[in-house]
């Protein structure tokens, strides 16, 4: 198999996120991960993504006691797929309310809805509000043993990840 350059990898991460409209948040709980499933849209690149989320929500309770967050995009399984080597991206950062003055707010709306029109009701609701999740890290899995990383310092740019298996023990 040939070496896949980072621009391979960003059509990949890409594509996967334009067939996968939900992910899976995750949130500490009790100092423990707690997952929810969720819509989202990204914003030009991995680093931002951006949630439509009820104040009585678990998860919203979690992000308010404790911002940090993992965004978990995975391809769906299926008959015939190989549960291993199913694309996936795993994003960390810090989840932080976006404030209905912030200049992007009013367009993130329009895309938040563009995606989800069926959300439209619920942005009238008073419990609801917009959130930003400010990414830092990426770990992105094309298939088996094909894992990348990237920072939010050069998102662009994807590192092959190289994994040191252990050596098996001597019996």
């Amino acid at each position: 198999m040939a070496a896949l350059t980072s621009q391979n990898v960003q059509d990949a991460w890409s594509a996967l996120t334009q067939e996968v409209r939900t992910a899976v948040l995750l949130t500490i709980r009790n100092g423990h991960p707690f997952g929810s499933h969720v819509p989202y849209v990204l914003g030009s690149d991995w680093t931002h993504a951006y949630l439509h989320l009820s104040r009585l929500a678990l998860h919203t309770q979690h992000l308010l006691a404790n911002p940090h967050v993992s965004l978990f995009i995975a391809e769906p399984d299926g008959p015939g797929k190989n549960p291993l080597a199913l694309r996936r991206i795993n994003l960390q950062g810090e989840a932080a309310i976006l404030s209905l003055d912030t200049p992007a707010h009013d367009t993130i709306k329009q895309r938040y809805l563009a995606q989800f029109p069926q959300a439209e009701m619920m942005f009238g609701f008073g419990d609801f509000a917009l959130w930003e999740l400010r990414l830092e890290d990426a770990h992105f899995v094309l298939g088996f043993g094909q894992a990348f990383v990237s920072t939010a310092t050069i998102p662009s740019r994807w590192a092959y990840q190289k994994v040191d298996r252990p050596s098996s023990p001597k019996a």
